[in-house]
């Protein structure tokens, strides 16, 4: 018989959600720079902002039309702080960074080269399938590791 311990984050930051629009992303870059204010140096919080702005605008780009896009954001207790974000696709759908193609594939692809800097700046990344009634929702996160000392902002 195996055992599976679950790990609770150490801090929790509140679920945003927008509308599934590239116009909401300087909205999204500003409230993510206003949850991690006093967290980490400029660099930490420029890279999580980039790579966050990424992942929301695939998430926009592939919702249905009218959709919402949300993003959660927890720290571990091992200080990795991770960034999810929901899209509200077709259907299940697993993101790719491109590799070798026909020149009509890449210009698919030319949607998923920011899947391609999200894995040099994120520390960690990948996706999942999200269950809702009537398709499938899917979670895109990355994760950073955060130095030592670093805490998670006081919000009143």
């Amino acid at each position: 018989m195996s055992t599976a311990m679950i790990t609770l984050p150490a801090y929790l930051w509140p679920h945003r959600s927008y509308p599934g629009d590239l116009r909401e992303l300087s909205r999204v870059r500003a409230d993510l720079a206003r949850d991690l204010w006093g967290m980490g140096g400029a660099d930490l919080i420029d890279t999580v902002r980039l790579v966050t702005s990424e992942l929301f605008a695939n998430a926009a780009k592939y919702a249905r039309p009218g959709a919402r896009v949300d993003r959660v954001m927890s720290l571990s207790q091992g200080r990795r702080l991770r960034i999810g974000i929901f899209d509200a696709g077709d259907g299940p759908t697993r993101p790719r960074i491109p590799t070798e193609r026909t020149d009509a594939a890449w210009d698919w692809a030319e949607g998923q080269r920011g899947l391609l800097m999200v894995s040099r700046l994120a520390d960690g990344w990948g996706c999942h399938a999200v269950p809702e009634w009537p398709g499938f929702r899917t979670q895109v996160w990355a994760t950073f590791d955060v130095w030592a000392g670093d805490e998670p902002p006081v919000h009143e």
